[in-house]
């Protein structure tokens, strides 16, 4: 879709021989031909700015030996010598068995403006998008909050997981917003917990 092909991007860690899968997004973010790209995690943190390397490495490492979700917001290079802000959300990735093998998630390049495809996607969503307005609106601003980004990133996060999960956006977003009053504890579990819930709730019974 016009406007999001740079915005959102798909990844998968496995933990048992430390392999990277980038989407075609991800590996352009990084300035890197889709077909060619073999990532590792040297690679992944050469292209963290040299002042979030430490903090990202760190990040990683507490994902792979605790098996939990995470989130960081750092900055990346990539082959240009181009600086981007991103977000990273990490959750879990399971095997046949219910194991947890290794961790998937998402980038969300932080200097891309959405205006314009959100904009599109309002005009193929509606009318159906205004009457599920209030829960959308309010998925939107737990996304603000929780990682501090604009309504149009927010909203563009919404529609990636809608296509990524084939869950209608309103649908998507009530649950989202159903689900928020689940999340208890500190500031930190709460994070940690919405970080899960954001990439899982399209798992959940419809109300």
């Amino acid at each position: 879709m016009a406007g999001s092909s740079h915005t959102i991007g798909s990844f998968r860690f496995y933990f048992a021989d430390q392999r990277w899968e980038w989407s075609e997004e991800v590996a352009r973010l990084h300035g890197y031909p889709p077909d060619t790209m073999h990532p590792t995690t040297e690679l992944l943190l050469s292209h963290k700015h040299p002042e979030d390397r430490d903090t990202v490495a760190s990040t990683l490492a507490a994902a792979v030996r605790d098996g939990t979700a995470f989130c960081s917001r750092h900055r990346i290079i990539d082959t240009a010598g181009i600086e981007h802000h991103v977000l990273v959300v990490g959750d879990r990735l399971y095997d046949d068995t219910g194991a947890t093998v290794g961790t998937t998630g998402y980038y969300i390049d932080l200097d891309v403006s959405l205006n314009e495809y959100r904009q599109q996607v309002l005009s193929e969503t509606l009318p159906g998008l205004v009457d599920a307005r209030a829960g959308i609106e309010q998925a939107k601003g737990a996304l603000m909050l929780v990682y501090g980004i604009s309504a149009d990133q927010a909203f563009g996060v919404l529609q990636w997981r809608s296509q990524e999960t084939n869950t209608k956006l309103r649908v998507l977003a009530g649950k989202l917003a159903n689900a928020l009053s689940t999340l208890g504890g500190g500031p930190l579990q709460q994070r940690t917990r919405f970080d899960h819930l954001l990439l899982t709730v399209h798992e959940h019974p419809s109300h």
